[in-house]
């Protein structure tokens, strides 16, 4: 089977003499669920751009299920969905038109777009907003409406970009549970989120561009698994005492009077550190992984934290 996506040594330089991509390669099988990641300016929405029509390619190869996108764009584009960082339908429609009106530039019969727009529009809990018009949604519906659009065509590859900016917590969860859905369906999906706790949240692989250049790739769990470090958080009965306990190789920090905040090399055995608490009596009431480990592999292969300490 070929895969989701496949692009080879692709290139952009834009007119001005900018260079955003440096021969980037990647591989997307079928039914995954992919995080693209990567700082500002890194080349994300260049690379979006190229696969999905909107930017013209320098050099390389980008291929969509074996289609090429170059001389066979229009079979390659039937086959992808892709929601943009900005919203842009239009506001004085009514949402079910708006998913009957994209799907019949498909050339999906209007009965038909019809019923996918009233079972797309449900899944995404718009079904009571279908009449209203789209400038009254809130920001999170408008978002989930870009997704119940993209997915009017039946796209093999879905593209998101972006998808949960702006929106609260509660929303953004109930989107990943559309997205994990939507996956489970058979549908790939490509997401770039700045949000690193959704790419590991949702992400099987993925792969990090930083500077026109994939930087790191693979399965999230192995590349989580490269860090050496480990982040917990106790939560503790009663207050604790002025002088923390000393834990070799570990680091110890009071993250308020109730709440500590642990990192420890992953060869450390945890019951030494409860041993330790316990001998300073601290009595851990709970404890929690911190959810930071994507984002320490993302400063780590981007570079961003000697960055930011240079410009300081």
């Amino acid at each position: 089977m070929s895969p989701a996506l496949l692009i080879e040594d692709l290139r952009k330089t834009y007119d001005n003499g900018v260079t955003a991509l440096k021969g980037v390669s990647l591989e997307v099988a079928p039914g995954d669920f992919y995080a693209l990641l990567g700082p500002n300016g890194a080349g994300k929405s260049t690379l979006i751009g190229i696969v999905s029509s909107l930017v013209n390619k320098t050099s390389g190869e980008v291929r969509v299920f074996g289609t090429d996108i170059a001389t066979e764009r229009g079979a390659a584009m039937r086959q992808i969905g892709l929601v943009p960082q900005e919203i842009n339908f239009n506001m004085f429609e009514r949402p079910l038109d708006i998913l009957v009106n994209y799907a019949g530039f498909y050339g999906v019969p209007r009965a038909e777009a019809t019923e996918r727009a009233e079972q797309e529009l449900r899944r995404a809990f718009l079904w009571d907003k279908a009449g209203k018009m789209a400038r009254t949604l809130s920001g999170g519906m408008k978002r989930r409406l870009m997704i119940a659009r993209a997915m009017m065509t039946q796209p093999k590859l879905l593209i998101l970009d972006e998808p949960t900016a702006g929106v609260d917590i509660e929303i953004r969860r109930g989107m990943w549970r559309d997205l994990r859905e939507i996956n489970a369906a058979g549908t790939t999906i490509i997401l770039t989120t700045h949000y690193l706790e959704e790419a590991e949240s949702l992400c099987r692989n993925l792969a990090i561009i930083d500077h026109g250049t994939i930087v790191e790739r693979g399965p999230m769990r192995q590349l989580l698994a490269k860090l050496d470090v480990e982040g917990f958080v106790f939560d503790v009965d009663g207050a604790l005492p002025e002088r923390l306990p000393e834990i070799a190789g570990a680091t110890l920090l009071a993250r308020d009077a109730n709440t500590l905040d642990l990192e420890m090399p992953r060869s450390m055995d945890l019951n030494v550190v409860f041993a330790r608490l316990s001998e300073a009596g601290i009595r851990v009431r709970s404890m929690r992984n911190k959810s930071n480990r994507l984002e320490e592999l993302f400063v780590r292969m981007t570079g961003q934290e000697a960055r930011a300490e240079a410009a300081a």
